[in-house]
């Protein structure tokens, strides 16, 4: 579980990043869980976008996607939602430190 200070360090450093997933009409399924695992793994953080045409809600494919891929939800804003999961081989984030 991420705390205030750690999510504002990932909010910042997601600015940069754009959005390498997108859930459309199809909603969420078991290759996009497999894809976006991948990239966590790979990356750690990620930026995914809700299409207007999703049948799912910003907020809910966050939290639905979070859950089966056992990450955290950074922030939701716009259409817009940022991952984050520490990486089991290629750490490359560091996190500031939990009081």
């Amino acid at each position: 579980m991420l705390n205030s200070k750690q999510r504002a360090q990932l909010r910042g450093m997601a600015n940069s990043l754009q959005p390498i997933f997108q859930i459309g009409k199809g909603g969420i399924g078991e290759q996009l869980i497999r894809q976006v695992n991948e990239a966590l793994e790979a990356r750690e953080l990620i930026k995914l976008t809700v299409l207007e045409t999703s049948p799912v809600k910003v907020r809910e494919c966050a939290d639905t996607v979070a859950e089966a891929t056992e990450s955290d939800v950074v922030q939701v804003i716009g259409s817009k939602f940022i991952l984050y999961k520490e990486s089991k081989e290629n750490k490359q984030i560091v996190l500031v430190k939990k009081k």
